[in-house]
């Protein structure tokens, strides 16, 4: 059975070659979207103005002075009425394209109140504003030079209006897909899965990306953190009076306190430095699940390390040997077989996963 939509009235402001046309032609052909257009609401109030964009610009201009912008509120009202179903609340998504200064948002905001209105601004080079108006094949700007259109006392404030917006989007490097696919992922248009989804965050394993600072940042949000991969530089996320550093553990231990923290069958542990790091971020046993399959550093790793590696740089931390003796075990050379998480006593919690 289907359901009608909450009413949404999306305001789109730009300077003139923005994308605010391929934008709204993404949201009425995807998402039932219906657009209102101001130029059209202009013709409802001044029927003998000339369909021509200075001339439209100028009339526009005279009711902004006459009543502050409100006058497009004011024909929107009038308009959606018009369309509303006799006896019913009004609903479905509103596209205006477009509004151009400060007393028209702020007339529509009263009219119908910020959990209804959107506002989304686009915004691009001048360059780029300049090559779009000359691609442009619209009846209105016949006669008209992309100078003559952007020396409009009012077009050229329009930018202005990126402080009031709740989304500016860039449109410079985007695709009218890309502008789209942003847009409606703001404005909640797509649909949210109810299924638990896994985030993975991949860095380009050079070190002191912020990979440990973003996990510390986004941490609140998630339930379950998994940590493979060995003790190497190991990651530092900012706190007062110190930073949190972890070498083991996941990078949003304290930042969740309440989430679970796993550490798979890909981890390799030092399990000295492991208990050491337990104790000092306070991780109570019941929060920690090691795989049976994470491999164990010795101390022959360590110390082969410091003398073999130590001019290649190396951290010093065993996890290169003790890989290298796994992988060399796998393929029939005899060296100290490596213990895993299962064979090792002490250590806290220990399951399959």
């Amino acid at each position: 059975m289907s359901t009608r939509r909450r009413l949404q009235i999306v305001l789109l402001s730009g300077r003139i070659g923005s994308g605010k046309t391929r934008l709204t032609e993404g949201l009425v052909e995807r998402h039932g979207a219906i657009l209102v257009k101001t130029r059209e609401l202009i013709v409802r109030m001044l029927p003998r103005i000339r369909d021509q964009r200075q001339d439209l610009q100028r009339a526009g201009e005279r009711l902004d002075r006459q009543t502050g912008g409100s006058w497009v509120a004011e024909a929107l009202v009038a308009l959606m009425e018009e369309r509303r179903p006799r006896d019913e609340l009004l609903s479905g998504l509103f596209v205006l394209d477009a509004v151009r200064i400060v007393g028209q948002i702020e007339a529509i905001r009263r009219a119908f109140g910020d959990s209804v209105v959107h506002h989304v601004h686009l915004t691009a080079s001048p360059g780029t504003l300049e090559r779009r108006f000359s691609e442009r094949n619209v009846r209105s700007d016949e006669r008209v030079t992309w100078k003559q259109a952007a020396a409009n006392a009012t077009e050229r404030q329009v930018e202005g209006l990126t402080a009031l917006a709740d989304t500016v989007v860039n449109t410079d490097h985007c695709t009218p897909e890309d502008v789209l696919v942003r847009a409606t992922a703001l404005l909640g248009l797509i649909p949210r899965s109810i299924d638990r989804l896994v985030d993975v965050l991949v860095g380009g394993q050079y070190g002191s990306e912020g990979k440990g600072n973003i996990v510390g940042h986004i941490a609140p949000e998630y339930e379950l953190f998994v940590r493979v991969g060995g003790p190497n530089a190991g990651h530092q996320v900012y706190a007062e009076p110190q930073p949190e550093k972890y070498f083991h553990l996941p990078s949003g231990s304290e930042r969740a306190p309440n989430a679970r923290l796993l550490l798979g069958p890909g981890a390799v542990i030092y399990p000295p430095k492991l208990l050491a790091e337990i104790s000092a971020h306070k991780i109570p046993a019941d929060r920690l699940v090691i795989d049976e399959r994470a491999m164990i550093i010795e101390d022959a790793d360590k110390e082969m390390e410091a003398v073999k590696l130590a001019s290649m740089g190396s951290t010093i931390q065993g996890v290169g040997a003790a890989s290298a003796r796994k992988i060399m075990g796998r393929g029939g050379v005899e060296v100290p077989p490596v213990r895993l998480a299962k064979d090792v006593l002490g250590l806290p919690r220990m399951s399959p996963t």
